[in-house]
This record gives C-alpha cells, structure tokens and sequence, in this order.
C-alpha cells in the first residue's frame, strides 16, 4: 500500500481491525520510509452492482458517489464522518442483497432517503431536493408534508 505522504510502496501494517458488521477489515499502517501513519480499509469483493441511470446509461455502484451526495446533503450538520459511513454500508449492503445484479438510480435514491430519513430531516430534505429535482417551493411543501407524516407514523 502506497505511502500517502511521500508515495513510498512499503508499509507495515501496525493493527488490524473488524468492523462491527464484519463486512470490512480496518488497518493502521506505518511507512517504512517516512514513518507516517495511516488507515486502510479492506472489504471482500462482491459480485458487480451495476446502476441504470435515468437517461439509460450503466455504471457500477459507486459507494464513494453516494457518500459524496451524502457528504454534501450533511454539510453544516453535526453529522459524523461515521454516520455517513454506516449510511453507504447499509446501502451498499442492500443493493447486494437485490436478487439482480441492476438496480437503478431511483432506487439507490430511495435507499439513501430510507437512511437519512433516521439520521437527520434536515440532510433528508436537502438530498430529496436534489434527488427529485424539485422546481418550486411547493416541491418543498409536498416533500415536508410527507416528511411530517413519515416521522408521525415512527
């Protein structure tokens, strides 16, 4: 594993830890050049998800895309890093678990609203707004009213 301070190729790994779930394995390593300490993380792979975007295109599932619309969706919140990691597991966990190897964009959305709707409203909204595309402050009106009821019936 390349160093990422001085791009070095040799590292030794100092601990090694597993997640929670066991689906990931934690490692903190040291560069053998510079001595600088670093994390990686290892996960066993999966058979490919592919994503079928609205204008039809295929792509692979892309964890660091949805982690990136979540990032954004949670800037100024007091959210944690590994909130937002548990939230892309859980969705990344559940797009495995879909019995075809496809799922498209609308359903990757729903999954990450499902997960957001427990984490926080507020980066619920936010995501919905981008993710739905809303055109008006009455997309907003709706989206709140069905928030309303969702957080009602928990």
């Amino acid at each position: 594993m390349k160093c990422h301070h001085c791009q070095s190729p040799e590292s030794k790994v100092i601990e090694s830890r597993e997640s929670r779930d066991g689906s990931t394995v934690r490692r903190r390593r040291e560069c053998v050049k510079c001595s600088y300490r670093f994390t990686t993380f290892e996960r066993a792979e999966e058979r490919p998800i592919y994503v079928i975007k609205r204008d039809g295109t295929r792509e692979f599932f892309n964890r660091d895309k949805v982690l990136k619309s979540l990032s954004i969706a949670c800037q100024k919140r007091s959210i944690s890093p590994e909130s937002l990691d548990t939230v892309v597991d859980a969705v990344e966990r559940k797009a495995i678990s879909f019995e075809e190897q496809e799922l498209t964009s609308q359903q990757v959305g729903e999954m990450v609203l499902e997960a957001l709707l427990s984490l926080d409203p507020v980066a619920y909204v936010r995501f919905a707004s981008v993710y739905r595309a809303f055109s008006s402050p009455e997309d907003f009106i709706a989206e709140l009213s069905l928030l309303t009821t969702k957080v009602k019936k928990k």
